[in-house]
């Protein structure tokens, strides 16, 4: 059951199934990069898993109090009208099925929601928008995936008065790691976020409802500050800015 008021929000965070090796088991297994689960604890929410498995449907909303779509894979351009580019990675109709659901029922249930890279993506697609399917052909430049494995380090300007402003200011400073973007905006999206080249890198739905998406990743690269490479290698990751993890899990206690 979801929280009450004086316990944790649950936050549901959808997963990826993958081929997994762990102990003496190399199998498929529902995963999800650590740096998610300690955003939602160290906010105060007590974060569940939501694998893109049959029985993912509109009745797990009632179960959460928010909804965090993770990053991953590319979305099918089938679920946008458009022809796939050759830069577009292979379909995962599990998870674009799957989290299609859920975005729409937490949508119309007012269930908070939190978007980081694909999840962004994914919730225009739901309500109505294209994508642009590789950065490089439309903008030119590599900053937002410098290669496969490293975050590029973007500086990113936010609109006034958005909800995004009121929570981590006029500018900063996002790690990225992504090839695709927004083209047509869905109705009821509203930008609130642009990098240098263009490229939207936040949204909002419009109304008082907290539905925000991201296409940096907040939650770091998931290394501790102990085990943190102080060579070159360095520049591979990030560290975790906990403040849309705050916002959700605030979000959602209300």
């Amino acid at each position: 059951m979801a929280s009450n008021a004086s316990s944790p929000p649950v936050i549901g965070i959808t997963t990826y199934l993958e081929q997994t090796r762990f102990g003496v088991w190399d199998v498929p297994a529902a995963v999800l990069q650590r740096g998610y689960l300690d955003g939602v604890v160290a906010a105060g929410g007590v974060p569940v898993l939501l694998p893109p498995v049959d029985g993912m449907n509109a009745n797990v909303l009632s179960r959460v109090d928010g909804l965090l779509v993770a990053g991953g894979a590319d979305i099918d351009p089938v679920h946008y009208g458009a022809a796939r580019n050759p830069a577009t990675g292979p379909a995962r109709p599990d998870r674009d099925i799957a989290e299609h659901t859920l975005i729409e029922a937490a949508l119309a249930n007012g269930v908070p929601v939190l978007g980081v890279c694909r999840g962004m993506q994914l919730l225009n697609v739901v309500l109505g928008g294209t994508l642009h399917q590789h950065i490089p052909d439309t903008f030119g430049g590599t900053e937002h995936l410098p290669k496969p494995g490293t975050f590029g380090r973007v500086p990113v300007k936010t609109a006034p008065g958005s909800r995004l402003a009121a929570i981590v200011g006029s500018e900063v400073d996002v790690h990225c790691h992504h090839h695709q973007s927004i083209d047509l905006l869905a109705a009821g999206l509203v930008p609130v976020a642009w990098a240098g080249d263009g490229v939207v890198e936040a949204i909002e739905l419009a109304g008082p409802d907290f539905v925000l998406a991201v296409q940096w990743h907040p939650e770091g690269d998931g290394m501790s500050a102990g085990n943190r490479p102080a060579n070159a290698e360095r520049e591979r990751g990030h560290v975790m800015d906990h403040r849309l993890f705050q916002a959700l899990v605030e979000a959602s206690t209300r």
